[in-house]
């Protein structure tokens, strides 16, 4: 488990800190996928089943969230930070790093960092970080159990978000032993797998199939194959009556093709006049740490799959991933 400032272990410290507050805020990181969404309304759950007052804070910009997460149930949820934050403990979810945080440095009570990026940069007075863990929604469930709230149906189906959606289905090699307990635990206690199914990954709006396929078409390669990138633009967006969100996944039909080392989506950040792009990587080849190049770009994730924005065109960020490829491989 992770380091902590203090004598006990980061969990028990976490655990000590739950059951001596009464007030909480909960946030997570800019753009949040399943994880991120998931953890923070399972904590939330976590935390009211406690007779717990936690406000779940997400910034307004980033809502409307995902079309596929909007099912999850996020109470109290409020898009400015709460004006007694001084009052309030706050805990970080799946946010490596407090650059990524709406909050940024703050002035709350104290603030508890629950997280497992190996690249966390530890910025709470409690750091709870454990690589080893598939997902934070894993984290938070073995957090529930040192509090003893049972995982009703809510917390369960946001728990199981986060775990399905950071473990890549099951297919990604974070999946351990833990994520397949969590998920028998999960459905033994009522759990529909195919309900949650059907809201991620089924009734796909058509924009973003035509994404996608402008996504697909764009597709390059280099260095005999090692890098495989695609971009899209604005014009792409707009050609599919797309919003960002659609191009989730994208990035993992490239990591399929046959000799790539290295996967990559480059898109411009809508509004920012194509001055700003998101850069998504995924590594197939286990010589490559996607996180120290997405480092080196001012980001971080972990080894297989890690992002970074950017102010360089297309071509000059091509180089750039190519430079970076070369120094590992």
């Amino acid at each position: 488990m992770g380091g902590s400032n203090g004598s006990l272990p980061a969990r028990e410290e976490v655990l000590q800190a739950i059951r001596a507050h009464q007030r909480f805020c909960l946030t997570t990181h800019e753009r949040p996928d399943g994880d991120a969404v998931g953890s923070l309304a399972a904590m939330q759950g976590v935390l009211s089943g406690l007779g717990k007052e936690a406000l779940a804070f997400l910034p307004a910009e980033e809502f409307p969230l995902p079309y596929e997460y909007r099912f999850i149930q996020l109470e109290g949820l409020v898009t400015e930070p709460p004006d007694d934050l001084a009052d309030r403990v706050l805990i970080f979810l799946d946010c490596g790093n407090i650059d990524r945080s709406p909050v940024g440095e703050s002035n709350a009570r104290l603030v508890i960092n629950v997280d497992h990026h190996h690249d966390n940069t530890r910025f709470g007075a409690i750091n709870h970080v454990d690589p080893q863990s598939s997902c934070t929604a894993e984290m938070v469930w073995d957090l529930a159990h040192g509090l003893g709230v049972t995982t009703a149906p809510p917390i369960a189906e946001a728990l199981y978000v986060g775990l399905v959606t950071d473990t890549g289905r099951f297919m990604y090699e974070n999946t351990g032993p833990r994520a397949h307990q969590m998920a028998a635990e999960l459905i033994a206690n009522g759990l529909q797998p195919h309900e949650i199914y059907r809201h991620l990954y089924e009734g796909v709006p058509q924009g973003k199939l035509v994404l996608l396929a402008r996504g697909l078409t764009n597709v390059e390669r280099f260095d005999d194959g090692l890098l495989t990138v695609t971009q899209l633009t604005a014009d792409d967006y707009a050609h599919a009556g797309a919003d960002e969100s659609f191009s989730e996944g994208v990035v993992d039909h490239l990591r399929s093709v046959e000799g790539t080392a290295v996967a990559g989506l480059v898109r411009e950040q809508l509004g920012s006049g194509g001055a700003t792009r998101k850069v998504s990587l995924r590594a197939t080849d286990d010589r490559v740490d996607v996180s120290a190049i997405a480092r080196a770009g001012g980001g971080g994730g972990h080894r297989r799959a890690a992002g970074f924005s950017t102010e360089l065109d297309f071509p000059e960020l091509v180089t750039f991933l190519r430079e970076q490829l070369a120094q590992q491989l």
